[in-house]
This record gives C-alpha cells, structure tokens and sequence, in this order.
C-alpha cells in the first residue's frame, strides 16, 4: 500500500482491453474503481480508463497470460517479437529524417509533457509513492531534458582533423546506434525513461520501453503523450514503443542482438545480469546502477548548510534515490553538534499523504521495502550501531517507516558497505582528512559524494588534480559553494 489510505493497484500487464485496473479498497468485500471517483477523475485526462493496454508498438494492445489473483498479466513473447520488428522498421524512417527535424518532434514531445505536468506527477505520486512536488519535479526532468536535445540537434557532429598523409583529411561522423532498450526503475518512473529517451530519439534512434513493474500506469500515460504527437506528426507510433512485463521482458531484451544498446536503471544484482547477458552477445550496455553516498563535513564547515543538506539528500523521496545520502561522515571535533541538530530536523520532517502540499515524506514503494529496513536496522545493532533517531514502522495505514539516524558504526562494518534502498542513514567520525576521502572511496557503489568545508586546498585534492593526492573516486561529485540550497526542478523541501 503505497498511500495514507488503503490503495490496490491492480496491474495486468499485457491482458488486452483488461489493464492496470485501479481500485480503492474500502474493506475485502467492497472496492470500486479509483478512476470512477470525482477525485481521481484526472486519471482521464491523462488517456487512462478502467481498463488499459500494457503493448505499444504503433497499436494499443496485449495478449498476456493471468499469472495470479492480483491479476497480473505477463506481455507474450509473441507481441515482444511483434514489437522489436515494427521498431526495426520504424527505425528506417526515423533515421532518415534530418535531425533537426528530430529535434523539433521531441520539442513538440516536451510541450506536451508541460500540458500534462501536473496530472502526470499527480500520478507518479499516486503510483509510486513520492510526494507531489516530487513527482512534478521528475516529470519536469522529461522536459528539460527534451529542451536541452533540441539544441543538440542541431549540434550533431564531430571534428575535421589533420591527417599525416597528403591530400587526406580525417573526418568524424556521427551515426544513430539504431533499436535503443530502455529498462527504468521503480522510483523516477519518468525522469530516467525522458533522459534516455530525448536523447535517443534526435540522434536517430527508436526507443523499447520496458518501465518497471510496479509502476505500469505511469508507462501508460508517458507512452499514450509521445505516441500522440508521433502520430499526429504522421510518424509511426512505433518509434516509441513499450512493453510492460516482467523479467522475462528485460531478459530477452538483453539478449535481442536486434536492441543495439540496453539502458538499465536499476539494482546493482540485476545490472550486473544485464551486463553479461549483452555482453555474451558483444552488444553495447548503458547502465545506471545503485550508491553508497557520502557527505563528508570537515570543522570548518558552514553547519546552516549542512543541516538542512544533509536532511533533504538523506529523507527525500523517503530514501529512494539512487543519489541518496546513506553515509554522513562527520569530523571528530563537530559529531555530536551535528547529530544533535539534524536528528532535531529529522523529527520535525512531515510526514503523511503525498499529495498535501506540507508533507516532506511519504511511504515507501512497497511492503518489501519495508522487510529490508528492519532487516537493515537489526544488522546495524548487531554490528555495534545505535539508533538515534527513527528505527521503527509507523503506526498507520501503508508502507510508512520512520526516518532513521544509526552512529557507532565502523566505517567497514558490513551494513554501511550495503546500499539499502530505505531513509537510513549511518553517522560515521573521522579524524583526518586522509581517513574521510579514503572511507568514501572504499565502497563498492561509487555514484556520488559530497564534501563541506572552506579549505581550497582540500577541495582541490578532493577534485583530484593530482591523481596521486586521495581524491574522491566517484562520477558526482558536490561541493558547498555559497551560503544556499535551492533544490532542482522548482523543489521546496522546508
């Protein structure tokens, strides 16, 4: 249950004209339609009705066997093969079109996003669980991204260089990688499909969307905005196609030498599987996996920044990102200050239902999300952890825990070498600046880190200029630059 009230969603991925019937359960004996209700009457708006199509591929359908009594419905092998050929032949016309026409497809792809933004987050909210403003946000992603990739197209291009040998001249060109699969993640069940997507899709490149299993509606919709302008353009709609499904989808889209690159967001596990299985077939990954982030705070830090900072990276989107702070290393001499302060915000964080503007933190995704954090914060005590602040299940309807603040840990100890995908988060203390740079580097998830201090020389060996010097060994990397914390996307988190 993924809101304040008893919420079923039930999915049938591919059961043709029976899909992703939503129901608001009042008690076992009694449910009606969400859809049916004046206060979910948006649903519609966004093309959506009692009953929705889980295969795109220029035509709305799905044929999929009943797998069990929530109802969900697997997409057939046969509407895959189906799918990945009309997609192949959709390629030849897309990719013969100049890409500054592309351009202005995804430009139009980005105002009708805008159009819907609110509805649409609306619903990633209703869906996955996040708040509001968070889910407006993501979707707000979608059309930056799509802003930026208009530029793009028009910038497609690669140097003319000199060539040692007379009378030549060496030049790069550009070429669209053909079929791209995309395979997103629960928790930006928007955002990371537009990322790929937009970009894909000026170079000359046709989209398989396979978005995750939990958030099938939100697939629906984002995929019924695109294929509308497609059409509308007299383009085939097949040129971003989706499958809703399970495993078995993603698998044989890693397998398919006929997808010439797979994009995958996801698990740290199921990207490493991802991996082999195109790669046994020599093809082309793009994967965005888990992270164990750190914010590291010297003495000299600016403590105003780093409370509110460290609050917002830890809680947001309840713990859920894969940018989520899980490690706050703290010097010696400020510790005990710091925890003191940002466990007193931690307990003015408003929790409650998603859609009320003041709430700062929702539910988690699912009731398995909630089976990891108590599993997470019974090893932290085992390994020598103290909880501090939260640790417990909330007392309501839904999948709500409290958000958590463990000290007392060794910065090897087994649970803070481990990405849990909940709001936990581990307070480790440090002496030197040696030690700090070297405990963030010595996990496995490298995504991103942080650090607060004024000292330009650490910032620098930080950065690593010298590679020699200690720097961080992560792909972002954050540091406080002026004295406030605007959030991106129009966020407020206060």
């Amino acid at each position: 249950m993924q809101r304040c009230f008893t919420l079923t969603i039930v999915r049938h991925w591919a059961l043709r004209k029976k899909l992703f019937t939503i129901s608001y359960q009042q008690s076992a004996a009694m449910s009606t339609l969400l859809i049916n209700q004046p206060k979910y009457a948006w649903l519609k708006e966004l093309g959506l009705s009692e009953d929705n199509d889980g295969v795109y591929n220029g035509n709305w359908g799905g044929k999929g066997e009943l797998l069990d009594t929530v109802s969900f419905v697997q997409a057939t092998m046969a509407e895959y093969e189906e799918t990945v050929q009309k997609l192949r032949d959709a390629w030849k016309v897309w990719a013969d079109i100049p890409a500054p026409k592309r351009g202005e497809i995804v430009r139009q792809i980005g105002d009708a996003l805008r159009k819907k933004i609110k509805v649409l987050g609306s619903l990633v909210s209703l869906e996955m669980g996040k708040i509001y403003v968070e889910g407006v946000g993501e979707v707000q992603e979608y059309v930056d991204v799509c802003d930026y990739a208009v530029g793009l197209s028009r910038m497609i291009g690669g140097p003319v260089l000199p060539s040692e040998r007379p009378g030549h001249a060496l030049i790069e060109m550009w070429n669209p990688v053909g079929l791209v699969g995309i395979i997103t993640a629960f928790n930006f069940p928007v955002a990371v499909y537009g990322w790929n997507n937009a970009i894909a899709l000026i170079c000359g490149n046709v989209c398989l969307w396979k978005g995750a299993p939990t958030t099938p509606l939100t697939s629906v919709a984002v995929t019924k905005i695109v294929a509308e302008v497609l059409e509308q353009n007299n383009l085939p709609g097949a040129i971003c196609s989706m499958t809703c499904g399970g495993a078995d989808i993603g698998t044989a889209m890693s397998k398919d030498e006929r997808v010439d690159l797979v994009s995958f967001t996801g698990s740290t596990h199921v990207g490493k599987m991802v991996a082999m299985l195109v790669q046994e077939r020599f093809g082309r990954n793009l994967l965005e996996l888990g992270g164990n982030n750190a914010i590291i705070v010297f003495e000299d830090a600016d403590l105003n920044l780093v409370v509110p900072s460290a609050v917002f990276a830890s809680v947001g989107t309840a713990g859920q990102r894969c940018t989520t702070t899980r490690r706050l290393m703290l010097h010696g001499s400020i510790h005990d200050v710091v925890v003191e302060r940002v466990a007193k915000a931690y307990k003015q964080v408003r929790i409650g239902d998603p859609w009320d503007p003041s709430t700062m933190y929702g539910p988690l995704h699912t009731k398995q999300a909630v089976d990891q954090y108590l599993a997470a914060i019974e090893q932290a005590k085992q390994q020598g952890g103290t909880v501090v602040c939260g640790g417990k299940v909330m007392d309501r309807p839904g999948n709500y825990v409290e958000p958590t603040i463990i000290t007392g840990l060794a910065h090897d100890a087994p649970i803070v070498h481990t990405e849990t995908f909940v709001p936990i988060l581990y307070v480790l203390k440090f002496q030197t600046e040696e030690e700090a740079f070297a405990w963030n580097n010595e996990v496995k998830q490298g995504l991103s880190s942080s650090i607060f201090t004024k000292d330009m020389g650490r910032v620098f060996r930080w950065l690593g200029f010298d590679p020699l010097d200690g720097q961080q060994e992560y792909g972002l990397s954050t540091i406080n630059y002026s004295k406030d914390l605007p959030l991106a996307q129009g966020i407020k988190f206060e």
